[in-house]
């Protein structure tokens, strides 16, 4: 059965034309683009030359999908062929390690974990090292992050007020669990789409249908009912759909048809209306009992804070500052929020009737429309389905997570792909459109979806296709360098590893790991870490960031820290990390003085080293030579060179070794990965 065949008989042929769809509706050169197509099943090329043969032989690789990572190599090779470039060689063991537990689970291996690695001369020793980090809990922790960027993920609502979402944290471990389970990428899809649906009682459902909050939401004075504050959330929620899971641009479609894609302004509000029912729901995860005295003790401050807040209306601005200062302190005594799931439920009663809008304006309606998926992936004329369906999103993940669906496994795994290399074989991993970027190797991509869905969706199996293959394991130096710069200097066709510098999590994460203060505790609320508190006071509520008592607590994982929309931690923000109002498919990676800065002279990272400092002296002693070493086997996972070590004990015959150490996070062999 086609996709579109399928399609009809999802919806149902028996249902009448809410809307009917008129003839030639979409053009046959706009249902040809390459990313509508139903996926092919290409050849896997073959070679005559003796050195691609032997180059792309895979055998420590598992029998059972040792064909599969000789394939990668193939369709690779294939087109380096083409254009007369050369792979490099493989890549060295030290190397081959850090670049394998920064991508899997974002951590620089231990000197000993090195040692171990080198030690083992099997022959399926590295497959051991990929089965083990993929097995690590950490793994969950590294990959939630990048479907987290994705679906902007945030725990406050931004604009003025940036009120917290309650239990937002959930939606976090929620992710976290599912890449460790290695949960079906389909499951992934339907639970965050139509979890309240399938299965309400379920709290880890409710949770994962929490995808649906995680919009800025513009609250109006408070007035979350305002017609204008309910389209903007719908918007939210219809653009994140067909970003995330199609990655195509759905949103311009929202006040006319889409400039390049072939997606009408009436498809976009047909997409939006499986979504009309959708409505704010939290579940309060404790008795009623303590929820009215925790409500009774909240409204007790608030009010104090109001009188204050009046009060000082009266007052000049010097006798202000007293009154402003007691209402901080009251706040500050607001009680914890209590544990809920941050979800949402279908409520039929306050169903909101979807139009087409005049230039996306809530104030002048068009005509209304059913509920219906993007036309142009549907045979001409579908119908639609009636605004009242019942579990209206759990029709929309059916069709998503169809398996010849010729979107959604493409998307997933150009995604995992991209974060593996550093650019997807899409580049524009958020835009399969027309004016998005064009497969560099688009067999490869068909080869790599088919995979995907014949693995039962399961992205770990991904992953061990694509580190086990040789063109994961080249070299990020290549003898051919001046050949591929001159032919392909951005290296799309993949004749070297890219070099790449870590991301912000990487980076403060590698710090607190070498300095001995990672604090591992998996999951739980998100940590708030002290900032200066002149950002703190440019927040609506100070109040809202307190904080932790526990000092321990300041060392978590970087996932783990709050993500507030109107204040970020300044030294995640000085290394790249997104601004969370929109979805970040691949993080930039700039280099300017304030990182320099933030690295010299920030708090986190003298703090770090002073540890760094006391660890090398407990580990080694006083011998500056021995602390040399072990400073590079920590930071850099390798010995140093000859006149790396000289240039250390020398310095460390003048400065102490917190400068030392402190030097050793703003080194290159720490802050790259090979």
């Amino acid at each position: 059965m086609t996709l579109r065949a399928g399609i009809t008989a999802l919806l149902g042929t028996a249902l009448l034309f809410a809307d009917a769809a008129p003839k030639a509706e979409y053009r046959e050169s706009e249902r040809g683009h390459w990313s509508l197509l139903e996926r092919t099943r290409p050849e896997v090329p073959a070679f005559s030359r003796k050195a691609g043969a032997e180059w792309m032989r895979n055998l420590d690789a598992p029998a059972a999908i040792r064909n599969s990572v000789d394939a990668i190599d193939a369709f690779v090779l294939s087109r380096l062929e083409e254009e007369g470039l050369r792979a490099a060689a493989p890549a060295g063991r030290r190397a081959l390690i850090r670049r394998l537990y920064f991508d899997l689970i974002g951590l620089p291996p231990t000197p000993a974990e090195v040692a171990d690695f080198l030690a083992d001369k099997s022959p399926d020793a590295y497959v051991k090292l990929v089965d083990r980090l993929l097995a690590s809990p950490h793994y969950g922790e590294r990959w939630a992050q990048h479907w987290l960027d994705v679906v902007r993920f945030a725990e406050s609502e931004g604009f003025e007020y940036d009120r917290h979402l309650p239990g937002a944290w959930r939606f976090r471990d929620y992710v976290i669990q599912a890449f460790n389970n290695d949960k079906p990428y389909d499951q992934f899809i339907r639970e965050q789409l139509a979890g309240d649906e399938i299965d309400p009682d379920r709290n880890e459902y409710r949770i994962a249908a929490g995808l649906h909050r995680l919009g800025a939401v513009r609250r109006n004075a408070g007035n979350q009912e305002v017609a204008g504050s309910r389209n903007e959330v719908l918007t939210e929620r219809t653009d994140i759909i067909g970003t995330a899971f199609l990655a195509l641009t759905v949103g311009c479609a929202r006040c006319h048809d889409h400039m390049f894609d072939p997606i009408r302004q009436k498809d976009y509000y047909r997409l939006q209306a499986f979504l009309a029912a959708t409505q704010e729901h939290n579940v309060v995860l404790t008795s009623e009992e303590r929820q009215t005295a925790w409500q009774a003790m909240t409204d007790e401050i608030n009010k104090k804070v109001k009188e204050l807040k009046e009060e000082a209306k009266k007052l000049s601005k010097d006798e202000r500052k007293p009154v402003y200062d007691e209402v901080a302190r009251l706040e500050a005594t607001l009680p914890e929020p209590l544990p809920t799931i941050c979800s949402i439920q279908n409520d039929d009663e306050k169903r909101t009737q979807i139009h087409v809008l005049e230039r996306g304006n809530w104030d002048t309606k068009g005509e209304a429309v059913s509920i219906r998926a993007l036309g142009v992936l549907l045979p001409e004329g579908a119908p639609g389905l009636p605004p009242d369906t019942k579990t209206p999103r759990t029709k929309l993940a059916d069709w998503i997570t169809g398996p010849e669906h010729p979107l959604t496994a493409r998307v997933m795994v150009n995604r995992i792909w991209q974060y593996h290399f550093g650019q997807g074989i899409v580049r524009t991993a958020n835009d399969f459109g027309f004016n998005g970027d064009r497969p560099s190797h688009p067999e490869l991509l068909d080869f790599l979806a088919n995979e995907f869905v014949d693995s039962g969706w399961s992205v770990k199996h991904m992953h061990r296709l694509i580190v086990l293959s040789q063109s994961y394991r080249q070299s990020s130096r290549s003898a051919y360098e001046a050949l591929g710069m001159a032919k392909d200097p951005e290296n799309r066709l993949l004749w070297r590893f890219d070099r790449r510098r870590l991301q912000a999590e990487e980076i403060r994460d590698a710090m607190l790991s070498v300095s001995g203060k990672l604090n591992t505790r998996m999951g739980g609320r998100s940590i708030i870490v002290p900032v200066e508190q002149s950002l703190v006071n440019l927040l609506y509520k100070p109040s809202q960031w307190k904080a932790a008592e526990d000092p321990s607590e300041h060392y978590r994982r970087s996932v783990y820290l709050m993500a507030k929309r109107n204040l970020r931690v300044p030294f995640m923000e000085v290394f790249d990390q997104p601004a969370l109002q929109t979805s970040c498919y691949r993080r930039e990676s700039s280099t300017h003085a304030p990182q320099a800065l933030e690295l010299l002279n920030g708090d986190l990272s003298n703090g770090l080293a002073g540890a760094f400092a006391e660890r090398l002296e407990n580990e080694v002693g006083s011998n500056i030579v021995q602390q040399v070493e072990r400073a590079y086997l920590l930071a850099a996972g390798r010995d140093p060179t000859g006149e790396e070590r000289a240039l250390g004990v020398e310095f460390l015959k003048e400065q102490p070794l917190r400068e030392f150490a402190l030097a050793m996070f703003n080194l290159n062999s720490f802050l790259y990965v090979n």
